[in-house]
């Protein structure tokens, strides 16, 4: 039998430490557990969100209904070679936690998602990445629990239908699954490097590394990172608040002609993408407060809590942003967190 609690602050899980309250939550640790969720008449009666880590999540108001915490923990060698080891991993498992530990075995292929913020079961739903590495690329599959019967499912990569930051379970699939764990493919020996990222490739020479590594890798993404981004220990966040917007090439030329620095990434022959913390920084918002709530001063992409700030204020700052740069640039931000 689950036990739940009522009328439980969400501060303490979620990282921009937004004071609101929910009126059920349930810590799941097994899968039997959230099986027998499922079959309760209090899953069945009120309206339901499944959080990880809350790094990725904007709670603007109290949450009326339950909060199911995935606390699913576990990772086991599902098959091995000489060069390469398939990793099963459970959802509830922290992702940078599971990397240190990949790193720590010399497995490789995650090293540049180095701390990003969450649960493993966040990972596929988000398709995450950093610095020139996806999550899609090393997953082989994912099992998810259909939250209307129970049944366990299994979905093959090409089933996930990876895009830019989302997946199939952010689209056709929202609030259909519970992903329990996640089975991933990675290297044991001729690793395959990715350092084109300019900042990775500085950051490795400025630690002296004349060897490429796992470790080197993983230690230059770190410090970069916490370079950048601010602790939501020490300073509420949700990291990148925004998703880099992609326009196409004709709007991306226009554009050069009015803004000649404009920094742009091609994805394909019709598509760039732009760097959203540069058109928000170009709009004058990085390190501007309003209240409780503002823009970072380093990264203008992270929006912050400084204390006492409501969903609702953090949710106006990132309304007013995208006002400015549609104006500006007439380029449109979408949200990369999720907004309750």
């Amino acid at each position: 039998m689950v036990k739940l609690e009522e009328n439980v602050s969400l501060k303490a899980y979620n990282t921009f430490g937004i004071n609101a309250k929910a009126k059920y939550l349930c810590h799941v640790t097994t899968v039997d557990q959230l099986v027998d969720l499922l079959h309760s008449p209090i899953f069945k009666k009120e309206r339901h969100y499944i959080l990880g880590g809350g790094s990725n999540v904007l709670f603007t108001k109290d949450f009326d209904g339950l909060i199911i915490k995935d606390e699913i923990k576990g990772i086991e060698t599902v098959s091995e070679t000489d060069t390469h080891i398939v990793v099963r991993v459970s959802a509830g498992e922290n992702w940078h936690q599971f990397v240190l530990h990949a790193v720590a075995n010399d497995w490789g292929g995650i090293e540049n998602l180095s701390l990003i913020p969450g649960t493993v079961g966040a990972a596929p739903m988000q398709n995450i990445g950093a610095y020139g590495v996806e999550i899609k690329n090393l997953i082989e599959r994912v099992e998810a629990i259909e939250l209307s019967t129970g049944r366990l499912k299994t979905f093959s990569n090409e089933e996930c239908a990876f895009g830019y930051r989302e997946s199939v379970f952010k689209r056709e699939l929202a609030k259909k699954y519970f992903i329990s764990s996640v089975t991933l493919r990675l290297s044991k020996k001729d690793h395959q490097f990715n350092t084109t990222y300019g900042a990775l490739q500085e950051t490795l020479k400025e630690m002296n590394v004349t060897h490429t590594t796992i470790q080197s890798i993983s230690d230059a993404v770190i410090h970069i990172r916490k370079s950048k981004l601010p602790d939501p220990v020490v300073i509420g966040n949700a990291g990148s608040f925004f998703k880099n917007p992609t326009i196409d090439v004709k709007q991306f030329e226009s554009l050069q002609n009015l803004h000649s620095t404009i920094p742009g990434y091609s994805i394909d022959n019709q598509n760039i993408k732009v760097p959203a913390g540069w058109l928000i920084e170009q709009c004058g918002w990085k390190g501007k407060r309003i209240n409780n709530v503002g823009v970072h001063p380093q990264q203008a992409l992270v929006l912050v809590n400084y204390g006492n700030g409501s969903g609702a204020e953090i949710l106006n700052l990132s309304e007013k942003i995208q006002v400015s740069v549609m104006e500006e640039f007439q380029i449109k931000l979408t949200p990369e967190v999720n907004i309750l």
